[in-house]
């Protein structure tokens, strides 16, 4: 078997994602209710077959008028018009037109009748005796809505890659779509490996510690659209270890956890070797997160993360996350990065990225950001208070409080 425990195959983050982006092949697509839509993404482009609204009609509840008949209208000399009918939101205008004096009263939503150039709200209105007082001057086209001011025929209204929003799912109701075709969500095996983990509700053995990562992880791969698998905990044996991943294998997506880094006891390069995986790539330049190996078998992607419970979620969030939403067809997968000022001094390595747990507040309309505690790659309660991670380039040693530094926002949606 080849020896895979060497510090080959290193790569920097920018070519870690290139590499695994280039692996990535969009799955297939398949219709699903629109009541079920929300976050995935979609497959073919919508084009709409109808206007929204579909009639010119009412902004708000009022009269139906024409404008001309209220110059000059105040609240010491109205308009006074006649009211010769009442259009009701979902009723027919058949019979009822708009002439010079004349008004009729209309709710948000219903059809314009035929005459009207504008609709004054109730507000500014005194209905008595069969009359109405306007106590302003209307400006034509004022709370009107046009037939296709929304959306008209032939529009392209949303596209292939979109992620489906609340928004976007109205859409689709509003052009009376009942199903969308989306991308299928990808499988994703979540395999945690070493003796020294326990599982939620096992005794804890001297020297143990809890399975955090197959939680995390499980939980992210849901965030991002995919479906999750979680296969237990691997023993530290090629034989144990062998029968999971290939059973793994089966999924569109592998995530292991641990197993990957220099020790007597890391062989899951072994394994990939063993089972035909082809590695891309083995380390990557950043902390946390250097031993971070990606391979591929056939459309199969496969990716062998760290053990330590930051270095792991960090590790999937740049480049699992990205995969997961490529496979799913999305366009948009850069988590956005923006300016902060950084509130305190910082001090590290040159050689590589580090992705420090920050968390930003916003004061005299300016980004300001701070690190959320020990940094140690096994400290996740600094994780969970985070909701950026600062970014210092690879050849930066210090920054000082009042520079300007990069944070990606990691809990806003891709751009």
């Amino acid at each position: 078997m080849t020896d895979m425990k060497s510090a080959g195959l290193t790569v920097s983050v920018e070519e870690a994602l290139r590499i695994i982006l280039d692996s990535v092949r969009p799955l297939s697509g398949e219709s699903i209710p629109i009541m079920e839509a929300s976050d995935r993404v979609l497959y073919d482009d919508v084009v709409a077959d109808t206007n929204v609204p579909p009639l010119d009609d009412s902004g708000m509840d009022g009269y139906a008028l024409i404008a001309a008949d209220t110059a000059g209208a105040s609240r010491d000399r109205p308009a006074r018009l006649e009211i010769v009918g009442e259009v009701q939101a979902g009723a027919s205008t058949e019979g009822k037109e708009v002439t010079k004096g004349t008004a009729i009263r209309i709710m948000t939503g219903a059809p314009i009748p035929r005459g009207a150039d504008a609709v004054i709200q109730v507000e500014d209105t005194e209905e008595e005796g069969g009359y109405v007082r306007v106590f302003r001057q209307a400006t034509r086209f004022e709370n009107y809505r046009f037939a296709g001011e929304s959306i008209k025929v032939g529009d392209t209204i949303l596209n292939r890659g979109d992620r489906l929003t609340s928004a976007k799912v109205g859409i689709l109701a509003s052009l009376n779509h009942n199903t969308v075709s989306v991308y299928r969500q990808p499988t994703v095996s979540i395999i945690s490996t070493g003796n020294e983990l326990a599982d939620i509700g096992e005794d804890m053995q001297f020297g143990q510690i809890r399975n955090v990562n197959a939680y995390t992880l499980h939980a992210e791969v849901g965030r991002y659209g995919g479906l999750p698998l979680y296969l237990g905990i691997v023993k530290d044996t090629m034989a144990d270890a062998r029968e999971v991943f290939l059973k793994a294998l089966g999924s569109d997506v592998v995530i292991s956890t641990g197993g990957v880094s220099m020790g007597k006891y890391d062989f899951v390069k072994d394994i990939f070797v063993d089972l035909g995986i082809d590695i891309l790539f083995e380390w990557v330049k950043v902390k946390p997160g250097r031993p971070c190996t990606f391979g591929k078998k056939g459309d199969k992607l496969v990716f062998g993360l760290p053990g330590n419970p930051v270095s792991s979620l960090t590790s999937f969030i740049q480049f699992v996350r990205p995969a997961l939403l490529r496979l799913m067809g999305a366009t948009r997968i850069n988590k956005p990065v923006v300016n902060a000022v950084l509130d305190e001094d910082i001090k590290k390595q040159a050689g590589k990225v580090f992705l420090l747990r920050g968390r930003f507040t916003i004061r005299n309309n300016e980004l300001h950001v701070v690190t959320t505690g020990n940094q140690k790659s096994s400290v996740l309660r600094s994780m969970s208070e985070a909701n950026c991670l600062i970014v210092i380039p690879e050849d930066t040693t210090r920054m000082k409080a009042g520079e300007r530094v990069a944070i990606q926002l990691i809990d806003h949606d891709e751009l």
